[in-house]
């Protein structure tokens, strides 16, 4: 490990899983993510793709049910597991862990219901997957729609003038869904099932959505072509399509009655895994920087001798271990908790993504000219850091989001 563990909390299993997860993601993750940043995003998701190898690595250790109970089969983590897996994940690749991430989005949502024919035709088979050929993906933002629609229990997501762009109607014993998916769906080209939030009552606005368990290798769902963008160029995103599309009535497992209560729920549960992601980010970029500081010779010595570089390490390394303590926190607070407390997941998602820009950056800057070449991997991790204070809802709505709730909670 390149870094001192300061939690007491630790157990010799959580130990053991920080330590496997780790050399994994050094020895896999990261070389594949170095790859995949090169190519097209058609390259990316292309049969025999490097990428197709890491996700069937992943779901064969098991990681693809980081977020599943025991009881059906999943990793059976704690929130300190988790926070743990998908730390030293992102610390080899911060894309590939989130389109594992959302790989459970459906397996996820029917835990939480529990119902058996969810358990027998969605969880399980999910679960006992070790070829990655089930992925889900979770399929809220439109065109339209961005940070906005994450965030519930503000005054304008009941608003009826603001509602989905998807929407579902009821027609017999099944849902008919007709509308679009943004590009920026993780996994969205490639998924074969969706975790997908829509509009069902207008005069409820945004809150007036349900979210429907979907296959998508039907009739009536259609695919953009994968997003070009400047980082995390190995998570595939892109646009969904939904033309009469069918869902059976017993997989709308959430109803505007509901809605918003999940929605806040979904909220608190991916931004409390963004904090994980990008404390990794951040440690990568510090252990690369460092080993650099080490080697370079500037001004007839090493650059970690000079006093402003000891400086700016330090600032790195503070940075990181307040990342890793409160999303921590946050983490295991609100995967324990229902409802949950969402400000302290969307607070460690802003704080941790802005961290892991501003050590990125100085890392880069710490490399000089090399930070920018594409021989070192800083430069794609400072791109991967830049997209993570967008992701998830962008840092700045998303920050309105929590205000609101903590104002609410002192009334």
């Amino acid at each position: 490990m390149a870094y001192t563990e300061l939690n007491l909390e630790l157990s010799d299993e959580h130990e053991a899983l920080k330590e496997n997860v780790h050399k994994f993601a050094v020895e896999v993750l990261r070389p594949a993510s170095l790859d995949l940043d090169r190519m097209s995003p058609e390259e990316v998701i292309a049969e025999g793709s490097i990428y197709w190898d890491c996700m069937k690595k992943m779901y064969a250790n098991g990681y693809h049910t980081a977020l599943i109970p025991d009881e059906y089969g999943g990793l059976g983590l704690d929130p300190l597991g988790v926070h743990i897996v998908f730390e030293e994940m992102s610390y080899g690749s911060v894309g590939l862990t989130v389109s594992l991430g959302v790989c459970c989005f459906s397996a996820f949502f029917a835990s939480l219901i529990a119902e058996d024919h969810l358990i027998d035709n969605i969880i399980l088979p999910f679960v006992n997957c070790k070829d990655a050929s089930i992925m889900s993906c979770w399929a809220i933002t439109e065109p339209e729609h961005g940070a906005d629609i994450l965030m519930p229990f503000t005054s304008f997501f009941n608003d009826p003038k603001i509602t989905q762009q998807l929407r579902a109607e009821k027609k017999g014993d099944q849902w008919i869904i007709n509308g679009q998916k943004a590009a920026w769906v993780s996994n969205g080209p490639i998924a074969t099932h969706a975790a997908l939030f829509v509009g069902i009552d207008k005069s409820q606005g945004m809150a007036g959505g349900g979210i429907c368990l979907i296959d998508l290798d039907q009739p009536g769902v259609s695919r953009g072509k994968p997003l070009d963008k400047m980082g995390q160029r190995d998570l595939p995103q892109g646009e969904i399509y939904f033309d009469d599309a069918v869902c059976p009535e017993e997989y709308m497992i959430i109803d505007p009655e509901s809605y918003e209560m999940f929605t806040d729920i979904t909220l608190a549960t991916a931004n409390g895994c963004m904090g994980a992601f990008f404390t990794g980010v951040a440690q990568a970029a510090y252990d690369l920087a460092l080993d650099y500081c080490r080697e370079r010779v500037q001004g007839g010595k090493l650059l970690y001798e000079h006093a402003t570089v000891q400086r700016t390490l330090f600032e790195m390394f503070m940075m990181i271990e307040t990342s890793r303590a409160y999303s921590r926190a946050a983490l295991q607070y609100n995967l324990s908790m229902n409802p949950p407390a969402t400000q302290y997941s969307i607070a460690s998602k802003v704080y941790c993504t802005e961290a892991a820009f501003k050590v990125t950056s100085m890392a880069l800057q710490l490399l000089g000219g090399n930070g920018l070449t594409k021989e070192y991997p800083i430069e794609k991790l400072f791109r991967d850091a830049r997209a993570g204070m967008i992701e998830d809802g962008s840092n700045d709505t998303l920050a309105l989001a929590a205000a609101n709730l903590i104002l609410k909670s002192e009334e």
